[in-house]
């Protein structure tokens, strides 16, 4: 059974920062695409930024030059670091990625639980 688990969400002021995790666990033959999506309330959920395998990196305009996002791919785990925080990055975030879980398995795709950051004065 393959998880992914986020941590690192809170509540911070405006040009803060934080930094969110995401460990995948289970039965993991490899890991392809990880990424970031979050989804705040009304609206639909986006896609914040991505990482390949190889360390390529792609990001939502809203978030480039703030957010960074990076990958263990030893420990199974991304992150996505926040800085310079604004009201609008109000929103769950979730963890999702592109797993084989085995050799002989395709590849499937897995969501975590999700983790709010809220950004307030």
């Amino acid at each position: 059974q393959v998880q992914l688990v986020e941590s690192g969400g809170g509540l911070v002021q405006p040009g803060g920062s934080l930094r969110l995790s995401c460990a995948a666990s289970g039965s993991i033959s490899r890991i392809n695409v990880m990424r970031w999506y979050r989804q705040a309330p009304g609206k639909e959920r986006e896609l914040v930024a991505d990482i390949t395998s190889g360390g390529g990196t792609n990001y939502a305009d809203s978030v480039k030059g703030r957010f960074t996002i990076s990958r263990d791919n030893a420990k199974n785990t991304v992150w996505l670091q926040l800085n310079s925080l604004k009201p609008e990055d109000t929103a769950v975030y979730y963890c999702n990625a592109d797993i084989r879980p085995s050799f002989s398995d395709p590849f499937r795709n897995y969501w975590g639980q999700g983790t709010q950051v809220t950004v307030s004065s």
